[in-house]
């Protein structure tokens, strides 16, 4: 960018002297500027020294006009929190009717002593007996009670299925599925006659080690009993069959969907299912996934949910992969090529997978409104004539999202792109007027604009830098997660400063760039230049056929009317009350949803920056994510920075509060962890008591040792663990073995590359009661020239197969998944397996292709083995060292073995 032939210190010269002159010597507003202009400069400097004509802008700031800095700032700081107030008012009210348990309603209370039961019983892994015969006791239990107090219109038929399966999955960089003899409970509840279509509704029962597993997914099973019970009472005759799917192995990666979907003779019915989960603990349920295709389904959940929440924005985030997370819908989807809902509570995923995902913290209202809204969705399904021929409706997406709770709006796709392409036309025509009208009229208004744009494009791209440098800055002090626990603290820290650069960059503009320009005229522009920002997202969106696009949608369409409904009075009396009144008036459902969606994306996001390992530093990821909100918000209020008299008092204040948040959270004022009852955020740690065994090429024990393997599961390492345990720290970090798979560690899932910094603390060797066995059963050379090795295992219940192939060597094909391999990200193969009681020996093989003999051999192949139930879980050294966790940490420990072998 060229600045101006005229130099700044000549213009500031020579502006001085006007305001000297006082306002008597300034034009009238309307009045045309002086004759002789100075030269103009590639931005339009006439623009910056003249007085605007009434087709260029109003009265300058020497005729006094400008907002008053302290009613500007504060008032659109009311603003912005009276319309989050009204968000968080929404989001409180989690049923919208006061009359709940009625004769053929939903009971929450019923469904709440369901959970309760569930509960009681403890963590519920696949393959303990809590799981696989208590847990399935009770339900059936509960089933036969139900189907004992049915209507005669209806039929319930029970199964419980035992399937053994394996599938190849691309969740964590790809990994293997091996399951054995894991436990279904299905009900088919019919008319009495008997269905030839269905729609399922899935939960599971069993929990992550070491957590009741209230949220995830226990309270999803009691309200499909509740819903079950309700619905075969009722005497509204079904169409269609209803199966229930009360599956025990989610928490092993999806396995026990799969043996339903895959071998189930019911599977065939099915035609379309609505999936229950929880990424969080209580408040409301989402719909975050819907389809594919099939709009239908969607039409569906408008019309027969209650209590409507549901996002295409939170779709299309999911399914990019961001979030290190994926459900049974995946499994229906890709393996039964079935269409469904997938819904999920979100709210406090502080405590999601801890012992403090209890009953006591799901609120009875939100039990209340997932059943109301799982039972209107099911009658809805079982009653519908689409539901037979649902292939007939299955193409097209949908655009839908839910206004506050109270309502959804959805509509096709291919509708939102002809509303998309109407809104971006009618901001091309109001830009393209004013761009290219005749010079004589706007005067430079076609280079101010590009300049403006300019100006605004840079303050964003400079906000983003400066809170990237305090994130990093704050990592490498050892800070981070300082707002995991007040979040507040990243608002101060990096908010502000998002803000305050920006502030600074547009008031350095007006002050040394647009010396002389009229405000209205600058806040026009700067208006024109936001809403053309606006209206180049919702194209690209839309170009790349994303249904989010909707929100550049409302962010173009709404400006631009506001615009043309305020712009005759703002020309005549600036900016004045009653133009700034309704200006916010007509920003308000923009700037309302965006808070909806911002208060979504910080619930969903920051506890995941709790877990999500110690190569992401949060604070990069959660200032990126403030400052991208900051930009949003601040889109349509630039315009304020160029109206207001000032902004010295502004910038002050904002500085010194991020300053001030700098100082204390380098000090370590703010803890980023918390036990308290109410509102617990803890740490998450790792501890695994195993004993290493490493083999060579002739079987014989080259290497052995034992320890606790101590896994952090955020940034923040055991920097905040060593003080209350001294023997945790950096002499005992652990190495990576590197001619072993994995590093020669027993990792559970395939999450090596997200966590590098572990520790290993030396302890005795560890002796199951039921120890596993690995053996060569066969090796033989295939006609193909290949060599097979035949391997069989037996063990706990969860089991993780490890193999690196040497130099010279491929894996070409093996007895698992389709029987092609799959690497995980590092190269390596992982294969997780879990079997439920009384499962037989694992028996698989694999082939290598030998390209070139080495006396190294041709593979490596460990295996670990993990105790998670019984009293093979336990070692006094791993409660000792448990023990001495404080209170904000939440270590979930168990015993393991790991053994490597060299073929």
């Amino acid at each position: 960018m060229e600045w101006a032939s005229e130099s700044a210190a000549v213009r500031r010269h020579r502006v001085g002297g006007e305001r000297r002159d006082g306002p008597a010597a300034a034009p009238q507003p309307g009045r045309e500027a002086p004759a002789q202009e100075p030269p103009e400069d590639a931005c339009g400097g006439g623009a910056r020294t003249r007085k605007r004509s009434a087709g260029g802008g109003g009265a300058s700031r020497g005729a006094g006009t400008g907002l008053s800095e302290a009613r500007a700032a504060l008032g659109l700081a009311l603003y912005l929190l009276a319309l989050r107030a009204l968000v968080q008012l929404s989001l409180q009210q989690l049923v919208l009717r006061g009359a709940t348990g009625r004769h053929g309603e939903f009971d929450a209370r019923q469904a709440r002593d369901y959970l309760e039961h569930i509960t009681s019983i403890g963590p519920r892994t696949t393959g303990s007996p809590e799981n696989e015969i208590v847990t399935v006791h009770y339900l059936l239990e509960q089933i036969k009670l139900i189907e004992d107090q049915r209507n005669s219109l209806h039929r319930i038929s029970v199964d419980v299925q035992r399937p053994t399966g394996s599938f190849s999955i691309d969740f964590l960089g790809g990994f293997t599925s091996y399951y054995d003899n894991i436990t279904n409970v299905v009900v088919k509840l019919e008319p009495r006659d008997g269905a030839q279509h269905a729609v399922l509704a899935n939960c599971h029962f069993d929990s992550v080690a070491n957590s009741p597993g209230a949220s995830d997914d226990a309270v999803s099973c009691s309200v499909m009993l509740e819903v079950l019970r309700v619905l075969s009472a009722s005497s509204d005759t079904l169409h269609h069959a209803v199966i229930f799917l009360f599956n025990g192995a989610e928490e092993n990666v999806l396995q026990a969907s799969h043996g339903f979907i895959t071998q189930h003779p019911w599977a065939s019915l099915i035609r379309a299912f609505i999936n229950l989960e929880a990424a969080g603990v209580g408040g409301k349920e989402l719909v975050f996934q819907t389809g594919p295709e099939n709009p239908w389904l969607v039409q569906a959940y408008v019309s027969a949910a209650k209590h409507p929440f549901a996002s295409v924005v939170a779709q299309e985030v999911f399914q990019s992969g961001i979030i290190p997370s994926d459900t049974d819908f995946r499994i229906y989807r890709d393996f039964g090529n079935i269409p469904g809902i997938d819904l999920a509570f979100i709210e406090n995923g502080y405590i999601y997978h801890t012992k403090y995902d209890t009953a006591d913290r799901i609120l009875t209202d939100s039990i209340q409104r997932a059943g109301d809204n799982i039972l209107a969705v099911l009658k809805y399904l079982a009653t519908s004539d689409m539901l037979p021929s649902s292939s007939k409706y299955r193409h097209g997406n949908m655009v839908f999202f839910d206004v506050l709770g109270l309502f959804v709006i959805a509509y096709p796709s291919r509708v939102g792109s002809i509303i998309n392409s109407v809104v971006v036309m009618a901001g091309v025509l109001y830009l393209g007027k004013k761009l290219l009208q005749p010079k004589h009229k706007t005067g430079n208004y076609t280079k101010d604009f590009f300049c403006a744009l300019g100006i605004t494009l840079i303050s964003w791209f400079t906000s983003l830098v400066t809170v990237l440098i305090l994130a990093v800055f704050v990592s490498l002090a050892g800070r981070s997660l300082s707002w995991y626990n007040h979040f507040y603290v990243s608002v101060c820290l990096y908010g502000t400063a998002a803000v305050a650069k920006i502030v600074l960059i547009h008031t350095l503009a007006k002050k040394l760039y647009y010396v002389n320009a009229s405000d209205q005229y600058l806040g026009e522009v700067f208006f024109d230049t936001s809403l053309c920002v606006h209206c180049v997202s919702l194209l690209a969106l839309t170009y790349r056929g994303l249904c989010s696009a909707f929100i550049s949608a409302v962010w173009v369409a709404f400006p631009l009317l506001t615009k043309l409904c305020v712009h005759k009075d703002f020309k005549q009396h600036g900016a004045q009350g009653k133009f700034i009144a309704f200006y916010l008036l007509g920003m308000f459902i923009p700037y309302l949803y965006a808070l909806y969606l911002i208060w979504a994306v910080f619930e969903m996001f920051t506890p995941i920056l709790g877990r999500s390992g110690s190569e992401i530093p949060p604070d990069v990821v959660l200032a990126s994510i403030l400052a991208g909100c900051t930009m949003i918000l601040s889109s349509y209020f630039i315009n304020f920075i160029y109206l207001a008299k000032s902004t010295k008092k502004t910038l002050l204040t904002l500085s010194s509060v991020c300053a001030v948040t700098l100082l204390l959270v380098c000090s370590g004022a703010f803890f980023p962890y918390s036990s308290h009852p109410a509102s617990p955020k803890p740490k998450r740690v790792f501890l695994q008591h195993m004993t290493r065994t490493f083999h060579d090429l002739d079987g014989h024990v080259m290497k052995r040792d034992s320890g606790i393997w101590i896994n952090g599961f955020d940034y923040t390492g055991m920097s905040h663990v060593t003080p209350h345990i001294p023997e945790i720290n950096d002499t005992i970090r652990a190495h990576c073995e590197e001619d072993a798979p994995l590093c020669g560690f027993p990792w559970y899932l395939p999450v090596h590359f997200l966590i590098r910094k572990n520790w290993y603390l030396p302890a005795p060797e560890v002796s199951p009661g039921d120890p596993a066995h690995f053996r060569l059963v066969s090796k033989e050379q295939t006609p193909w020239d290949s060599v097979k090795l035949t391997f069989e295992a037996t063990g706990p219940s969860h089991m993780s197969f490890y193999i690196r192939t040497h130099k010279g060597s491929t894996l070409s094909q093996w007895s698992l998944g389709n029987g092609t391999p799959v690497t995980s990200k590092g190269g390596d193969y992982f294969v997780f397996y879990s079997h439920g009681l009384q499962a037989s020996a694992w028996r698989f093989w694999i082939e290598v292709q030998v390209l070139e003999e080495r006396p190294e051999g041709m593979v490596t192949v460990a295996i670990a083995a993990h105790y998670f139930s019984g009293e093979d879980k336990k070692s006094s050294q791993l409660d000792a060292l448990r023990e001495k966790f404080p209170d904000w940490t939440f270590p979930s420990a168990w015993v393991c073995t790991y053994s490597l072998f060299v073929f």
